[in-house]
């Protein structure tokens, strides 16, 4: 069912199974979980930091900064979230999709110093053991939320 409204729950690790219209928000690991808005059922996670989305908890509601676009999702599903309200954003076309992944690499190589923007725009496979490379940070927060 789609959600035009959402609770928030602080948690130090994310449930097995989510449920529907609730923003699980783990401080300590820096990571905002939820079912997808529109009502598939499909997991999004969004990593706070400066390059990614921004938490607002205003002591009562929680908003994050950008919108949320499910690009990688069947349902491209595109919605903001303010004062723990859904407010539902168009469509986008896949060259504007482009674009905004183009952008969000340029803010990754700015923030994380990367000469490879592609690279860092892209969440690594944590599933892959990399070769002579330890694993960040986010490397193993993704490794965390898709181990079940």
């Amino acid at each position: 069912m789609r959600q035009d409204r959402l609770r928030h729950r602080f948690v130090e690790f994310m449930p097995e199974v989510l449920e529907d219209g609730v923003l699980y928000i783990s401080v300590e690991y820096t990571t905002v979980t939820h079912k997808c808005c529109c009502g598939c059922g499909r997991e999004v996670v969004t990593p706070l930091s400066p390059a990614d989305w921004r938490l607002i908890f205003d002591g009562k509601t929680i908003s994050l900064e950008p919108s949320v676009g499910n690009w990688s999702l069947p349902c491209q599903s595109h919605y903001w979230i303010k004062n723990s309200q859904v407010r539902w954003a168009g469509k986008w076309t896949q060259e504007r999709i482009q674009a905004g992944r183009a952008q969000d690499a340029k803010m990754k190589q700015a923030y994380f110093g990367t000469k490879d923007a592609k690279a860092a725009s892209q969440v690594p496979d944590a599933t892959a053991e990399p070769a002579n490379i330890k694993p960040g940070r986010w490397v193993r927060i993704v490794a965390f939320f898709r181990r079940k």
